[in-house]
């Protein structure tokens, strides 16, 4: 699956998990619900923020169980996140690894580029 078709998947489930009254297109991991209780957000908030999301790094499948990425998206208040995303096609779903607002240490101001 390449970036484009990532992203594409990840905005289309993100859209798709809003009208389905369970919300099981978008699966959080432990580690990704503590983060997000951490940062103050609602997981509704930030899958809203996934709809329109970029892929800023696309990870190599060799070592991982499913296909991954590293998206920016924003929240309704402006509030820029990333979020760490694999996608399992074959059951056309979201897996939250992690979320994390961005800091000005790590990244340069545009959010998509990491400091070296």
């Amino acid at each position: 699956m390449d970036k484009f078709s990532k992203q594409n998947a990840i905005r289309r489930i993100a859209y798709e998990n809003q009208s389905d009254p369970g919300g099981q297109r978008i699966l959080w991991s432990r580690h990704g619900i503590a983060e997000l209780v951490n940062e103050g957000w609602t997981r509704a908030e930030l899958e809203r923020g996934l709809m329109a999301c970029e892929i800023i790094e696309d990870y190599p499948t060799l070592t991982r169980p499913l296909p991954d990425c590293l998206v920016l998206g924003l929240l309704a208040r402006e509030v820029v996140f990333h979020a760490v995303i694999a996608i399992d096609a074959p059951n056309d779903r979201l897996f939250i690894v992690t979320v994390y607002r961005p800091s000005v240490e790590e990244w340069e101001n545009d959010w998509r580029t990491r400091k070296r």
